[in-house]
């Protein structure tokens, strides 16, 4: 794949994860009865927040300050959101539907976050490292705006799924095999892992004292 469509593919992942994080931000708003600007401030920020820290990182001006793709794109999410009544849905429909928005800007931000460390030149720390703030950043901006705690401190596979996604595309850059087959499946993939890992109450080995009640 040359650099030209691999840049046009990573664009419209970005779009993908821009949707579902303004669409997660739009339900966590609405679930905790924020005023129209409140809901439009934590949708934004979960759609923008880790992109603006990556980019910060890697001491680029965030692509927002001068393109209005993601403000457009945001922006028609929440009308469209609204429109469809998507509010009322009934408590059980509405957690599926936000852990699944969530789910899908988790892997898309990770693979774009993960493909600037790429442009860069850094090394697969570096790459693991923009995929993994790309992903989670927005997130926790809107968990802690509205006094949540953050996924990444409590749900285990959130952040693991993230570093996995990421590393994969290192992976298959050093391999020169990234294409649209390889993304799709890395997408598929990482989406899958994060599904099964939520619903399954997978988690991580947990360090604890012994007879520890606290």
């Amino acid at each position: 794949m040359d650099i030209a469509s691999r840049l046009n593919l990573m664009e419209w992942i970005s779009a993908i994860g821009t949707v579902a994080f303004a669409f997660s931000g739009y339900l966590v708003g609405v679930k905790k009865r924020l005023d129209l600007l409140g809901i439009l401030i934590v949708a934004l920020l979960t759609g923008i927040g880790g992109g603006i820290m990556r980019d910060v990182l890697v001491h680029r001006v965030p692509l927002v300050f001068y393109d209005y793709t993601n403000v457009v794109i945001i922006s028609i999410t929440l009308l469209i959101s609204w429109l469809a009544g998507l509010h009322k849905l009934e408590s059980q429909t509405f957690y599926r539907a936000f852990i699944a928005a969530d789910s899908l800007g988790l892997i898309a931000f990770s693979i774009t976050g993960a493909q600037v460390g790429l442009m860069y030149d850094l090394n697969a720390f570096g790459v693991v490292l923009l995929g993994f703030i790309t992903a989670v950043g927005g997130g926790v901006v809107r968990d802690m705006m509205v006094n949540d705690i953050p996924f990444i401190l409590h749900e285990d596979f959130y952040g693991t799924v993230s570093i996995l996604v990421a590393g994969g595309l290192y992976v298959l850059d050093q391999l020169v095999y990234v294409n649209y087959l390889s993304l799709q499946l890395l997408f598929a993939i990482g989406l899958a892992i994060r599904l099964i890992g939520h619903w399954g109450d997978m988690t991580l080995p947990k360090i604890g004292v012994s007879g520890d009640k606290e």
